[in-house]
């Protein structure tokens, strides 16, 4: 059985690692490492989503998860799972308008905001753009934590649009790393035009 060590990843790391393991190889029985209880919490519902059947042991070193499907549920879903997913939606725009989430702690909120961008990068189908204003434009920037997830997205197609005002307000030009630079007209625009936009 193969065994998947996520116990020095960070949350929501675990399940997004179990995740693409699942879609990588739909049916295959896996046995999950993770460090602590949210983590056990997070991929069990994730496998539980999924219809696998799960079992739990807490060892030395953290806890194992064992994620199984019968053979019948197995044979039903592993057809679906080869299909390719659409990788954008045409419908959805994804708002950002800070480099954090949510009030309070900044230094939480900053935490968030990069969980939840490298969650949405593995999400499918992804927003057709992303759109970056205020503080969020940081988000793109050279040394940016969350570049990479950004970058991901970019590959896969997401247009990723950055106010150009906002880059010059923090003198951030010439530190643009991913994405195009955009302004309030476009942004207007493709807001206008979106039936969903997802704004954390």
């Amino acid at each position: 059985m193969k065994i998947l060590d996520c116990r020095q990843l960070q949350c929501p790391q675990p399940v997004l690692e179990t995740r693409k393991h699942l879609l990588d190889h739909p049916g295959e029985p896996v046995t999950v490492l993770v460090a602590d209880s949210i983590a056990q919490a997070n991929v069990s519902r994730l496998a539980e989503r999924e219809g696998y059947q799960f079992q739990a042991q807490v060892t030395p070193d953290g806890i194992e998860l064992q994620l199984r499907l019968d053979n019948d549920l197995a044979c039903q879903i592993a057809p679906a799972a080869a299909e390719p997913a659409e990788a954008l939606d045409p419908q959805l725009i994804a708002y950002i308008a800070s480099n954090a989430m949510g009030r309070g702690s900044e230094e939480l909120g900053q935490l968030l905001m990069r969980n939840f961008l490298f969650t949405l990068a593995g999400q499918r189908p992804l927003p057709k753009a992303l759109l970056l204003v205020n503080s969020g434009v940081q988000l793109a920037c050279a040394e940016s934590p969350t570049l990479e997830a950004l970058q991901n997205m970019a590959t896969a197609g997401v247009d990723i649009a950055v106010c150009g005002l906002c880059l010059e307000f923090f003198q951030l030009k010439d530190q643009l790393a991913v994405g195009r630079v955009s302004n309030m007209l476009e942004t207007i625009e493709t807001l206008s035009a979106a039936n969903r936009v997802l704004s954390p």
